[in-house]
């Protein structure tokens, strides 16, 4: 985990990502099991704008993580960028495969909207 000497993540990244995750993935849980939301049906109008494909907030992470390394190194926006954008992958994969999964029986990591 060093790039020339230095850490890329530290112990307090680490938490930082691990609490955002917690926190984005409590929001995900309310919104379907609080407010019986179900993105597959509630979202489908947008499958026009994205060609069919569902967009998990998982993708939008990569994205935002992706997009860190476009800044310099000592803005404190590379590092939120790369925070949020990790924290969001873990709390998609987390959603899908450690409590739908179990919960419902099925992941529902669908690619696309159903027809």
């Amino acid at each position: 985990m060093t790039e020339r000497g230095r850490r890329i993540l530290t112990w307090k990244d680490i938490c930082w990502i691990a609490g955002l995750t917690v926190l984005f993935e409590g929001v995900t849980c309310l919104f379907r099991f609080g407010w019986g939301m179900e993105s597959t049906r509630d979202t489908g109008v947008l499958r026009h704008l994205t060609f069919g494909l569902r967009i998990h907030h998982g993708y939008l992470g990569v994205l935002l993580a992706g997009a860190a390394f476009l800044f310099p190194r000592e803005w404190r926006l590379r590092k939120w960028c790369l925070y949020v954008g990790m924290a969001l992958v873990a709390s998609d994969l987390a959603h899908h495969f450690l409590v739908l999964w179990p919960i419902t029986g099925d992941p529902h990591f669908d690619l696309t909207y159903p027809d």
